[in-house]
């Protein structure tokens, strides 16, 4: 049997811009895609905690240090600049293999979206 899991968190990062005109997706720093284990192209699931929206796309490699977290597309209907979101991505596994799988989870300092050290 295979059950769906958390593999990956990046929890309360501010929105720092919105792009309507762009294709889709959420342009993430790469610092917090190295830390949270993600990649370029990865499904997500963005919790917005300031309007309760949840929504899924996929992510965009930001510049590495930046802090930037976009909402580009149609999501950025459901996130504003300074919106605080979390950013989850899920996995498939084995029941077993799920029972000591453990996520990578990434809290950045909400104000910068920077890795606190």
């Amino acid at each position: 049997m295979f059950i769906e899991v958390c593999k990956s968190k990046i929890h309360k990062v501010t929105i720092s811009e919105a792009n309507l005109q762009y294709v889709g997706s959420i342009t993430v720093d790469e610092d917090l895609m190295d830390a949270a284990n993600l990649i370029e192209n990865e499904k997500v699931q963005i919790v917005n905690l300031n309007n309760g929206e949840r929504l899924e796309t996929y992510v965009i490699k930001g510049v590495r240090g930046s802090g930037n977290i976009c909402m580009n597309g149609a999501a950025a209907r459901k996130a504003q600049v300074g919106d605080v979101v979390i950013i989850i991505s899920y996995a498939m596994m084995d029941f077993e293999e799920a029972k000591t799988f453990k996520p990578s989870l990434v809290f950045p300092d909400t104000a910068t979206n920077r890795l606190v050290i």
